[in-house]
């Protein structure tokens, strides 16, 4: 036997996936600490979306699998991943919300102690902060907050404050943000919502007025249930939801990056679409539609001034749904990501304490559309139109972004399948 020690073993960069899926859980909380953790906005998907692209781009950077998110820089091959994704998430977030900065500067030491110090992860460091510096500048002059007007007239159809707080139209900016991926907020405007004289129109009314009344209503107990299932904060359960599906297949570090990425980039254009709708149209509410009838000019429909909601109607127009067209754009990210439609998603909610499993993209999109209904706060119409809005930006997303570098069929997009359930399209 030979003597002397051993030959040191490979030095590998350090590139625990887990790292993502903690951040992700930091920037949850630290963002419904800065929000309000029941805002009625989707404001909160936004952020969600910013972190998430330069964690994303902080890892292929470096892995080179994937193409970076509006950016042509490369990292060193020899830095760790890991220490690189904490570093971007922790510097967008102090960047975004300073007022957190004890915290997350806490949550980042103790991030980077469980990584071995070595050249690896101060490289990794250095390129994470590289990568988070290039995301807030691209992100300059993008909106945010800009003193945005809605100032339609109250008349029959359109949006007023609802009871019972009777809160101004929240965050308006949003319908004016620049997207992430789409090349405009009315990329994919949905079409005209239908008029306060039709037949679908009443339809609508009617509908939410016998389903999703808070006492008389016709649901089934199921059916409260879904309604209160999606109740709550959606970015929060599909946050959680990621975490879960990535931890369960094994992703590694790029494809959760990857997931994260493209899903919560999707959804974030899925927000500004649903408010340049409510924006454009400025539709009012069913608690309006339903209180008011008696002024829409409608034969078909009756007024009842002391109807309510199941769930508190939210302070921005009805068309088009935020919930329907987030869910119908990550439904269809997931799809085109995993390549089938079978999605493998637990998602759970503090509303109801429960959990339900979505195997198929569709039937997500389904109990989405149906719960904001019997919630008594969405028509059906501009659930499906919402929803069918996410199904086009989803696919925008994969195949325009966050795409492989060495794909098996580059000239060849993956088709367009919806997920959405059949119903009338805009």
């Amino acid at each position: 036997m030979g003597g002397g020690p051993p030959p040191p073993a490979h030095d590998h960069p350090a590139a625990d996936p887990a790292a993502i899926r903690d951040w992700n859980a930091i920037a949850t909380d630290t963002i419904s600490a800065n929000l309000g953790a029941t805002r009625p906005s989707g404001q909160a998907v936004i952020w969600h979306g910013f972190v998430s692209a330069a964690v994303y781009n902080a890892v292929v950077g470096i892995q080179g699998r994937y193409a970076p998110y509006q950016w042509r820089v490369r990292g060193p091959s020899t830095a760790s991943p890991e220490a690189a994704a904490v570093t971007a998430a922790h510097h967008v977030l102090v960047d975004f919300f300073p007022a957190s900065r004890a915290q997350l500067d806490t949550a980042y030491a103790d991030s980077l102690a469980k990584i071995p110090d070595n050249r690896a992860k101060r490289q990794g460091v250095a390129f994470g902060a590289r990568a988070a510096a290039h995301f807030i500048e691209l992100r300059e002059g993008d909106g945010r907050f800009a003193p945005v007007e809605f100032s339609a007239t109250p008349a029959p159809g359109v949006w007023r404050p609802t009871p019972p707080a009777h809160l101004p139209f929240i965050d308006t900016w949003l319908g004016e943000l620049r997207p992430m991926v789409l090349t405009s907020p009315h990329q994919f405007r949905p079409g005209t919502p239908p008029a306060l004289s039709s037949t679908r129109y009443a339809d609508d009314v009617n509908e939410v007025k016998a389903m999703g009344a808070r006492s008389g209503s016709l649901r089934t107990a199921l059916q409260t249930e879904t309604a209160l299932f999606f109740g709550g904060s959606l970015v929060v359960q599909l946050q959680e939801a990621f975490r879960d599906y990535t931890t369960r297949h094994r992703l590694g570090i790029a494809e959760t990056a990857r997931l994260f990425a493209a899903a919560n980039a999707s959804a974030t254009d899925a927000v500004i679409t649903a408010w340049d709708s409510k924006l454009h149209y400025g539709t009012w509410r069913p608690i309006s539609a339903v209180r008011l009838a008696d002024t829409d000019g409608n034969p078909a429909t009756e007024a009842d001034p002391q109807w309510q909601p199941l769930l508190v109607t939210p302070p921005h127009p009805d068309y088009v749904s935020g919930h329907a067209a987030v869910a119908g754009a990550v439904a269809q990210t997931l799809t085109g990501l995993l390549g089938t439609r079978r999605i493998d998603l637990t998602i759970s909610s503090e509303a109801t304490g429960t959990s339900r499993h979505y195997a198929y993209a569709d039937r997500f999109n389904e109990d989405m559309i149906d719960a904001r209904v019997w919630a008594g706060i969405h028509t059906r119409t501009a659930d499906t139109a919402g929803c069918h809005a996410g199904d086009r930006i989803g696919h925008w997303t994969i195949t325009h972004y966050f795409r492989p570098l060495r794909p098996q069929h580059p000239r060849i997009p993956p088709p367009f399948q919806p997920t959405c359930p059949p119903g009338n399209r805009h």
